[in-house]
């Protein structure tokens, strides 16, 4: 293989439909575009749309990933928070942050949904 240039990136290009996104993992230089056809290599997919088992898929070939790291390229933020949530790399640290507005956001939506069954108890027993 001859001299491969600088500037590589490991990054999502966007695949699918409206509504419907699908990404693949692909190793690319940084200055083209995110779904430029001049791509080395694909290396995995993701699909951000969780299934009817409620999970979101992601293949990864870790032996061609691994290759690429090796040869300078540098993975961008979403893919890295995608290899930190993978166990390849440390858990990116926008990964803690947004796990925990969700676990705020699921107790806030409970707590209103307690209080909203509490009000109609009473109503209830008013109308008793």
């Amino acid at each position: 293989m001859g001299k491969l240039p600088t500037g590589l990136m490991i990054r999502l290009a966007r695949y699918g439909c409206t509504n419907r996104p699908f990404y693949h993992l692909v190793a690319i230089r940084s200055s083209y575009a995110r779904n430029s056809p001049k791509k080395y290599e694909q290396l995995g997919t993701y699909d951000p749309l969780p299934n009817i088992y409620n999970e979101k898929l992601v293949s990864i070939n870790f032996e061609r990933l691994k290759f690429w790291l090796k040869r300078g390229a540098t993975p961008s933020k979403p893919v890295a928070q995608l290899l930190g949530l993978s166990g390849f790399y440390p858990a990116h640290p926008m990964s803690v942050v947004i796990a925990r507005r969700a676990r705020l956001l699921a107790a806030k939506k409970a707590k209103e949904a307690e209080e909203a069954a509490a009000k109609v108890d009473e109503e209830d027993a008013e109308k008793l």
